[in-house]
This record gives C-alpha cells, structure tokens and sequence, in this order.
C-alpha cells in the first residue's frame, strides 16, 4: 500500500499551549482522508505543519516521501493547498487569476492559458472567465480556489474547511467536484467540523479532540462504534425548561442529547426502561410527545459515543482558531 502522508507523535506547542499534541496517522495514495473536529482542535495547525507554513515542536512527517522539515521545497512541487480564506485576486478576472497562479507555479508560458481554461471547465467557471474574481459568490470563489491549487496538477490536495459559509446548493456542488480529484487519482486531505461532509466524502476518518486523535477509520467501522447500543429519538411538541436536567438525573449512566429545539435523543440502556422514565417525565411536566423512534447509528452518534462531546459544538459557526 503506498502512503501519501506518513506522521509519527506530529507535535506543535505555542508557548504553554500544546495544539497537536503527539499525533501519528498515514493516509493512503488515491483516497479522501477527513480531519474531523470541532472549532479548537488543532486540525489547521497539522495542515500549516504538513505544508511547510509552520516547523513541528516534535516528531515527524513526510509529505509524497518528502520529509517535511529538510524536503518541503521539493514536496511542494507535488501538493496544492487551498486555504480556508482564498489567497485569489479580487481586482483579477478569473483567467487572469489562473494564469498568475500558473506563473507562480513555474508552468511554462506557453502552457498557462490552456491549463487555467481547462479548469475553468472542469469547475463550471468558464463563462464567467472574464469576470472580476471579487463579483463573484462565495460557492463560485470556493471553486476557483480549489482550481488554482491544481493548476500544476498536484498529487496531493489539501483542503482546509472547504464548504464553509456556503449555501447548500454550493456545498453540493463543491462536494461533487472534491469526489471528482479523487476519480482523478488525486489524493485530498481534507479538514472540516462538519459531520455529515465526512460521511459522504471521506473513505477513512481521524477524529481529533483538543489536539489528539482519538479514533482512525471509515465511516461504516466508526459507526460501529454506536451499534452496541441503543438509540431512541424523541419528538416533543414543546420541550419544557429543566427537562432534560430532570431525565439525567432519572439516567445518570445514559448520554442524553437534546437538538432542534424540540427533539432529543438517548443513548444505551434498556430501551422499555428509557421509554417508560421519558414517558413518565413528560407527563409530570404536561409535555406532549409527537414521536418516537429507534435510530440507526449515524456518524454523529459515534462522534457521540467516541469523544463525548454533543455534536453542537461541531455545528457551531467558525469562530478564531481552531
């Protein structure tokens, strides 16, 4: 099996604060590899380390072969990397954005403009070749982000939160370009908090928590994670104050999760022993129960059951570092 990135006890401290904290993973040539965590947990300070933009505290990395502290100059002859903010012109057209990336890149002239107008097929931009880069949507600039990275046809792509701020529709279409590289043979490391863009993009998942991996491996084998235990989701028609304080209490061994306002989900335990404490809960505070349902485990459960973590801080907006 070849590996296109290899990292052994990969550490980074800032001063007293350890943000990776000694990790060690390989990604495979050809496949999606997802960083999963929430806001904080160090994932695009192991980008900036695998790129070359920060030196490692500790331990070791290699890049396509290439060490990342002596050989990063030659690696980067071989990756791309796009950024969670686009390092494109606003004041450049989209071709012209291309062409300089392709310039940067050291493509030969007499190459560049074929190159950048084949991406911008390939992205669904080449309409709008001739239009200021700063006209366009946050989808279209995602795109052409994603397009300059691979001007020089990289083996390796990074992509550090690439579908955040966009609309669903974008998303979508961002997704199905990201699952298109991989067709290409291209490898994509790919960094998010969103837990259902690694189920349907990623072959194999590392959940990192407070600068740790706490768990390797594809979506099927983490949900696994969750299928020795029960899941029941409940719907209420108002989901009164003190409520779930008042079920934790009756289940204190139990993970209750409530979300959407006026839904909730347990995990574990006897499922007729939870339905009747639920039931009987509900009935001292007059709550009215619209629904109930046994749940197959999904990735945000075994996110659940592995980290311990409510996935609301996975759905929480970007915020400062992460």
């Amino acid at each position: 099996m070849e590996l296109a990135i290899e990292v052994g006890d990969l550490t980074k401290r800032y001063g007293e604060i350890l943000a990776v904290d000694h990790i060690s993973f390989d990604v495979r040539k050809g496949e999606i590899f997802g960083f999963l965590g929430p806001n904080g947990a160090g994932k695009t300070t192991t980008i900036r380390m695998l790129t070359g933009l920060s030196r490692p505290t500790a331990g070791s990395a290699r890049v396509l072969g290439f060490d990342v502290k002596s050989e990063m100059v030659k690696a980067k002859k071989h990756i791309g990397v796009v950024p969670e903010a686009s390092n494109l012109y606003d004041e450049l057209s989209a071709l012209d954005n291309l062409v300089f990336m392709a310039r940067l890149y050291g493509i030969p002239r007499s190459q560049r403009k074929t190159r950048a107008e084949e991406l911008l097929k390939i992205f669904g931009l080449y309409e709008r070749k001739d239009h200021l880069f700063g006209t366009f949507s946050r989808g279209m600039k995602r795109a052409l982000t994603i397009a300059a990275a691979l001007m020089h046809n990289p083996r390796l792509l990074f992509l550090d939160e690439p579908t955040v701020g966009l609309d669903v529709v974008a998303a979508r279409s961002l997704r199905n370009l990201i699952i298109n590289l991989r067709h290409q043979g291209i490898t994509v490391f790919l960094t998010t908090h969103y837990l259902e863009e690694t189920d349907l993009l990623c072959d194999r998942i590392a959940i990192l928590v407070k600068g740790r991996i706490v768990e390797i491996g594809t979506p099927e084998t983490l949900k696994s994670v969750a299928e020795e235990e029960s899941v029941i989701e409940f719907t209420f028609s108002k989901m009164k104050s003190r409520f779930v304080e008042e079920l934790s209490e009756r289940l204190p061994q139990l993970k209750i999760v409530p979300f959407d306002q006026n839904k909730m989900r347990i995990y574990g335990g006897i499922p007729t022993h939870v339905l009747e404490t639920v039931l009987q809960c509900a009935k001292n505070r007059r709550m009215e129960i619209d629904a109930v349902k046994s749940v197959k485990p999904s990735l945000e459960d075994a996110f659940v059951k592995i980290t311990g973590l409510s996935p609301t801080v996975m759905a929480l907006e970007k915020g400062g570092g992460k």
